[in-house]
C-alpha cells in the first residue's frame, strides 16, 4: 500500500492541493537540467513523501540525500537544497560548500527554503562568503494533506516559538496557508476564533484579503462555509490525558509520523532480528479506516469478529461445494487478509501494554484529576511517580493536568515537587520546567479553579459512557469529553454567544466575524434548523467547516470531530488543519531544550545564596551550580 494517502473521497478536493505541490516541485527540477543530487532537510524528507513519490523523483534525474553535517558524497554538479530556514541548517549547507571548494570540486548550488526564505538564513551565507555561489529560491509547501480530511502546517514548534519565546512568525504561516486555499476554494463569509494566536491568525488572514483579494466573482459557490480557530492553550487538558481510540493509542505507544509507525519486525511476526518494519496508516488501508477511530477495547472485539467469520468462511470452503460467485466473494475476502493480520498483531501489540495495572492505575488517575476529586490522592500519586522514577515526559503529563485543572498548585506543593523532579531526573530539565512554567502549563497558583465550572456546563465528564455505541464524543476517551471539540460543537449548533460567559472561564480572547460582503449570507447560526438547501453547495454535497488548532492536535480530537461529522444532525462536513498532529508526550518535548553550560547559566541567572558569609550571583558556573543545588534543598517557609 502505498505511503502517500488516496484523496479520492475527500470533502475539499485535496487532491488538487497535492497536485498543485508536486507540480510545483518538479517545476523546480525541471528549472535544473541534468542530473541532480536533492538534499533534503530530515524533517521535510517526512513532509515531502507525503506529497511526491520517489519515483517520481528519480524520473526528473534526482539522486536523494538527506542533509547531515558530514561532506556530501555525490557525483552529481548540481545540488538543490530544500530545506526549513533554520539557522543549524545553514551551517551544514556552508560547511558542505567549503568542503567543496577545499577539495577543488565545481558545483552548482541551489537553496530552495520551505516554505519561504528567511533574512537571518541568508545573512549566515552572506557572513560565510557562500552567498555568491547559490542560487536562491523558494518551495512554498504551506500546507499538507495528511489523510482526506486532515490537513497539517507541519509547524512542530509553533505552540513553544508563540508561548515561550515570543515568536509568532508561525500565525503569518498559518495565515498564508489559509488565504492560498481561499484561492482555491471561494472567501470563508464565516470566522469564529478562541485564543490569542487564533484571533492574530483571523486579523491578519483578513488583512491579507484587503492586500490581495480573492476575487468573488472568480467562483460560483462557497465550498467553506466557516473557519473555526482554536488555540491549543485554550484546552491543555484534552492532550495530557491518554487517547484511547486505535489510532491514538498507536500515536500515544508507537509514535505515528507522517502517517505511518516504525515497528520492530517481530510484532508485525516477521522473524528478522534487528529489523524495523514501516507500517503505512491512512485511509487507503480499508480496514484502518473502518476502526481508527474505534475505542480500543472495542477494537480488539472487532478484529475478533472478523478473524472468527474469515475463519468460518474457509471450513465452508473445504467442506463443501461452492458455486463459482461464492468462490469470487471468498477471494475477495482474503484480499483482506494482509490488513487484518497487520492490524491484529499491532492490536495485540497495544494489548500488552493496555493490560498492564500501571496503565490502568494511570487512566483511573487522570478521570480523578479531571473530575476534580480529591485532590490529596492525586499529588500523593505524582509525588510516588517522581520517586520511583517514572518517564519524566509521563510523569509530567500528569502534573501539568493537575496543574492546568486547579489553575496553578499551591506555592509550598510547587517549589516541593520542582524541587523532587530536578534531584530525580538531573538538573539539565531546568530550562524544561522553567519553559512550563513560562507557558502556564505548571505554575503556582494565583487564584481558585474555574475548571468545575467549565466542566459542569460544557458536561466534559459523562457517565456510564458506552463505547461500543457512542452518542457522545466522550467515547475517545471513556467518559471524557475533549473540552476543544465542545467548544466545536457549540461554534457549529449556535455561534460562540450562547457560551460566551464560559468562553471568558478559558484562556485568550474571542471573536466571530462576517468577511468579504457576505454579511447577509447563510451563517451556521442556527444550523439544528437549517434547510438543507442552504447548507449544500451547487453539486449538492454538503458544505464544509474548516477547524483549524493553533499548537496540535491529537487523533482522539480528530476522532470526536470524525463522529460529529457522521451524526444525521450535522448539516456539515467537517475538515481539520493543525500546525501538527501531537500527543502529550510530543507536545511536552517540544518544549525541550539541550542544556549545555551556556543555557545553564542563563537559566539560573537569578539564584542567589550565600556562601562564605558572601552574597553572590553567581558569575562563575561552577559556584552558581553549587548554590543552585543547595538553594534547591531549602525548605519552603509556607
Amino acid at each position: 500500500m502505498a505511503q502517500i494517502p488516496n484523496l479520492d473521497n475527500s470533502p475539499l478536493n485535496l487532491k488538487a492541493l497535492r497536485d498543485q505541490s508536486q507540480k510545483e516541485l518538479v517545476n523546480i527540477l525541471r528549472s535544473i537540467r541534468g542530473k541532480k543530487c536533492l538534499v533534503i532537510d530530515k524533517k521535510l524528507s517526512g513532509s515531502i513523501s507525503l506529497v511526491i513519490q520517489t519515483s517520481i523523483l528519480v524520473e526528473h534525474g534526482v539522486e536523494l540525500r538527506l542533509l547531515s553535517p558530514e561532506p556530501l558524497q555525490t557525483e552529481c554538479t548540481k545540488v538543490v537544497y530544500l530545506v526549513h530556514s533554520n539557522l543549524n541548517l545553514m551551517s551544514f549547507i556552508c560547511s558542505h560548500i567549503h568542503s567543496d571548494v577545499t577539495k577543488g570540486l565545481q558545483r552548482e548550488y541551489h537553496i530552495y527554503f520551505v516554505p519561504h526564505r528567511g533574512v537571518d538564513c541568508e545573512k549566515i551565507l552572506e557572513e560565510e562568503k557562500v552567498h555568491h555561489l547559490i542560487s536562491i529560491g523558494e518551495y512554498p509547501l504551506y500546507m499538507i494533506p495528511m489523510d482526506e480530511d486532515v490537513l497539517s502546517f507541519e509547524l512542530d514548534y509553533s505552540n513553544k516559538e508563540c508561548q515561550v519565546d515570543g515568536n509568532t512568525s508561525s500565525l503569518w504561516h498559518i495565515a498564508k496557508a489559509l488565504h492560498k486555499l481561499e484561492f482555491s476554494f471561494g472567501v470563508i463569509p464565516n470566522v469564529r476564533a478562541k485564543g490569542k494566536a487564533s484571533v492574530r491568525v483571523a486579523d491578519i488572514l483578513n488583512r491579507m484579503q484587503a492586500e490581495e483579494p480573492v476575487n468573488l466573482s472568480d467562483r460560483s459557490t462557497l465550498e467553506i462555509n466557516t473557519l473555526i480557530l482554536i488555540d491549543r492553550e485554550v484546552d491543555m487538558v484534552t492532550p495530557m490525558c491518554s487517547q484511547l481510540t486505535y489510532e491514538g493509542l498507536l500515536d500515544e505507544l508507537l509514535h505515528i509520523n507522517n502517517g505511518s509507525v516504525e515497528v520492530e519486525s517481530a510484532i508485525m511476526g516477521v522473524q528478522q532480528e534487528g529489523k524495523k518494519i514501516k507500517v503505512p496508516l491512512n485511509s487507503s488501508d480499508k480496514l484502518f479506516k473502518e476502526i481508527r477511530d474505534l475505542n480500543f477495547e472495542v477494537v480488539v472485539q472487532v478484529l475478533r469478529q472478523k478473524a472468527t467469520a474469515m475463519k468460518q468462511d474457509y471450513t465452508e470452503m473445504t467442506t463443501s461445494d461452492q458455486s463459482v460467485s461464492e468462490l469470487k466473494d471468498f477471494v475477495r475476502k482474503l484480499n483482506s487478509l494482509p490488513e487484518m493480520t497487520r492490524h491484529i498483531n499491532l492490536a495485540q501489540h497495544l494489548s500488552t501494554f493496555t493490560s498492564k495495572q500501571s496503565f490502568l492505575g494511570r487512566l483511573d488517575m487522570e478521570h480523578t484529576i479531571v473530575e476534580a476529586q480529591s485532590y490529596d490522592i492525586c499529588f500523593e500519586y505524582i509525588e510516588e511517580s517522581i520517586h520511583k522514577q517514572e518517564p519524566l515526559v509521563s510523569v509530567l503529563r500528569l502534573l501539568i493536568l493537575l496543574s492546568v485543572t486547579n489553575y496553578g498548585l499551591p506555592k509550598k506543593h510547587f517549589d516541593y515537587l520542582r524541587r523532587e523532579l530536578l534531584h530525580s531526573y538531573g538538573f539539565e530539565h531546568i530550562a524544561l520546567l522553567n519553559n512550563l512554567e513560562k507557558a502556564g502549563l505548571l505554575k503556582k497558583q494565583e487564584t481558585k479553579s474555574n475548571w468545575p465550572t467549565i466542566k459542569r456546563a460544557l458536561q466534559l465528564v459523562v457517565e456510564d459512557t458506552d463505547t461500543a455505541n457512542p452518542n457522545d464524543i466522550a467515547y475517545v476517551f471513556s467518559g471524557y469529553a475533549p473540552l476543544s471539540i465542545r467548544l466545536v460543537q457549540h461554534a457549529v449548533r449556535s455561534g460562540w454567544r450562547p457560551i460566551e460567559e464560559i468562553l471568558k472561564l478559558l484562556p485568550g480572547p474571542h471573536s466571530e466575524t462576517k468577511r468579504g460582503g457576505f454579511s447577509s449570507s447563510p451563517s451556521y447560526d442556527t444550523l439544528q434548523g437549517a434547510s438543507a438547501a442552504v447548507n449544500k453547495v451547487a453539486d449538492g454535497r454538503r458544505s464544509l467547516v474548516l477547524i483549524v488548532f493553533i499548537g496540535g492536535v491529537t487523533f482522539a480530537e480528530i476522532a470526536a470531530l470524525r463522529f460529529l461529522s457522521a451524526q444525521e444532525s450535522m448539516a456539515y462536513d467537517l475538515i481539520v488543519a493543525t500546525t501538527k498532529i501531537i500527543s502529550g508526550n510530543t507536545l511536552i518535548e517540544t518544549y525541550m531544550e539541550n542544556m549545555g553550560v551556556e543555557t545553564f547559566c542563563r537559566e539560573t541567572s537569578n539564584v542567589r545564596v550565600e556562601i562564605g558569609g558572601n552574597l553572590t550571583n553567581g558569575y562563575d558556573p561552577v559556584i552558581r551550580l553549587v548554590g543552585y543545588v543547595i538553594s534547591s534543598y531549602q525548605i519552603p517557609n509556607d
